[in-house]
C-alpha cells in the first residue's frame, strides 16, 4: 500500500512529495499524481511512482487511485470547477478502497465568509458523505502569494493594498506541505492517527501590510513603505496594470476579507503538527524571492 499526492507537478503537491520522502518514506510506496507525468519525471528518476491523474477525467482516476492507502488531495487550481473536480477524486477514492483522504481546505471552511470557502466547503460537505476517514488541513494564505508585490515593490518601493489594518496569518508553502506529510505518514503507520481531525494551519504571526513592507525592504535592501488605497483604487489599479476585470475583482474581494480579519487567525496547530515554528514572513519571502 502506498501515499499517493496530487497535484504533484504544481506547487503545493511537489512540496508535499518532497517532504515525504526527506521524512525517510520508501520512494517506491509514494505515488505521484499529475495531470502531465512529463512534469514529475524526476520524480520518477528517483523511484516514484508516477501516475496520471487529472481531475476534470475520471478515467485516469481509477488506475492512478489503484492501491493507494493515504491520498493526498491538494485542491484544484481551477476556481468555479473545484467541487466538480473534487467529487470525481472522491467517487474515485472510494472506488478503490482509499483508507484515508488528506483534504488541503480554507480557513474556517464551513462557516467563513472568505471568498474561496464554498468551494472547500462544498468538498469538505462531500468528503464527509462519502464514508471516507479523512483528515482536514485547512491551510491559511501562502508567503509566497506576495512575491509579485515584493517584485514591483523593488522598482516602486511601495507595496499597494486596499486590505487596511487587516492582517495574514501565512507561512510558507513547505511548512503546508510538510505538515501534510506528517500527517499522511501517521495515517499510513496508525489508521487512527489524525481520523476525523480539522486541522487549521497558519503561520505562528498574524501580520500586517506594514510588516509586509518592512519584510520586503530587507529582502530587496531598499525602503519599503505601505500605501493604503480603497477598494475602487485598488481595482483602478489592477485594471490599469493589465489585470482582467475577473481577476481585479477578486483581487479587491481578497483585500476586504483580510481587511475584515478572515485571514488572522493563529491558532498553533502548524506549529504543533510541524514540531517547530513555522517560517517568518521574512525568510519565506526571502526565499521565494531567490527562486524567481
Amino acid at each position: 500500500m502506498s501515499v499517493a499526492v496530487t497535484g504533484a507537478s504544481g506547487h503545493l503537491g511537489r512540496l508535499v512529495v518532497e517532504s515525504l520522502l526527506a521524512r525517510g518514506a520508501d520512494p517506491s510506496r509514494v505515488v505521484a499524481l499529475a495531470r502531465t507525468t512529463a512534469r514529475a519525471a524526476d520524480l520518477a528518476d528517483r523511484g516514484v511512482e508516477v501516475r496520471e491523474a487529472d481531475y476534470a477525467r475520471p478515467d485516469t482516476l481509477a488506475p492512478a487511485l489503484a492501491g493507494v492507502d493515504v491520498l493526498v488531495l491538494v485542491s484544484g487550481s481551477e476556481v468555479g470547477r473545484r467541487v466538480e473536480q473534487h467529487r470525481n477524486v472522491v467517487e474515485a477514492a472510494r472506488a478503490a478502497g482509499v483508507a484515508r483522504v488528506v483534504y488541503t481546505s480554507a480557513p474556517r471552511a464551513t462557516t467563513s465568509a472568505l471568498v474561496l470557502a464554498p468551494e472547500h466547503r462544498a468538498t469538505e460537505e462531500l468528503l464527509a458523505a462519502s464514508g471516507l476517514a479523512t483528515t482536514v488541513l485547512r491551510n491559511n494564505w501562502y508567503t509566497e502569494n506576495y512575491v509579485g508585490d515584493v517584485l514591483a515593490a523593488r522598482e516602486t518601493g511601495e507595496i499597494v493594498s486596499s486590505a487596511g489594518d487587516g492582517r495574514v496569518a501565512s507561512a510558507s508553502r513547505a511548512d503546508y506541505a510538510e505538515a501534510a506529510a506528517v500527517v499522511a505518514l501517521a495515517a499510513h503507520e496508525d489508521a487512527a492517527a489524525h481520523a476525523g481531525a480539522v486541522y487549521e494551519l497558519g503561520g505562528d504571526v498574524a501580520w500586517t501590510f506594514d510588516d509586509l513592507a518592512a519584510a520586503a525592504a530587507e529582502v530587496l535592501g531598499r525602503p519599503v513603505t505601505y500605501r493604503r488605497v480603497s477598494s475602487d483604487e485598488r481595482r483602478e489599479l489592477l485594471l490599469a496594470a493589465g489585470l482582467d476585470a475577473g481577476t481585479a475583482g477578486f483581487v479587491v474581494t481578497m483585500d476586504g476579507d483580510i481587511r475584515d480579519g478572515l485571514l488572522a487567525e493563529t491558532t498553533g496547530d502548524l506549529r504543533r503538527l510541524l514540531g517547530r515554528p513555522t517560517t517568518p514572513l521574512v525568510d519565506g519571502l526571502r526565499a521565494a524571492v531567490a527562486q524567481g
